[in-house]
């Protein structure tokens, strides 16, 4: 499979997880909590394949070094984020308010990425290239799924 596919369909899973824990209140303190290990799975898992296989892939055959820099570091902002959205009780008010920052920083990644970096990748890979990126990152996938 198409390796933009594959990161597709990871956004699009995100994105549905992202809305329902939004729509939770603090009364749903377990359901939040459910939902944001489920969010950190994702995201985890996104980001390894990302930063091992498509952002390396990616500044070897473009001059778009930065697009993918920033990409980077908007992995290390939402890390940061999630990290202080793991010390906050999922029952205290003020978890929606560092969920929504986080949210907010994950849509604008993955609109840049779907944007830009997509398309910086269909200009510098073939079909089959982005056939061959897929495989590489459903074997990875399954590499983190079976260590971890």
């Amino acid at each position: 499979m198409n390796a933009l596919t594959l990161l597709k369909e990871d956004h699009d899973r995100l994105k549905d997880l992202l809305e329902e824990a939004s729509s939770t209140t603090q009364r749903n303190a377990k359901k939040r909590a459910e939902l944001l290990a489920k969010i950190k799975d994702e995201l985890t898992l996104h980001e390894i394949v990302e930063e091992e296989i498509i952002y390396p892939a990616i500044d070897g055959r473009s001059d778009e070094r930065d697009l993918v820099l920033e990409a980077y570091e908007e992995h290390n902002v939402v890390d940061h984020i999630m990290k202080d959205l793991e010390n906050v009780a999922t029952d205290d008010e003020l978890w929606l308010a560092k969920f929504t920052v986080m949210k907010e920083n994950i849509q604008h990644h993955i609109r840049e990425e779907e944007g830009k970096l997509f398309k910086v990748a269909r200009e510098v890979f073939d079909r089959d290239e982005l056939e061959d990126l897929g495989v590489a990152v459903m074997e990875r996938k399954e590499q983190a799924h079976s260590s971890g």
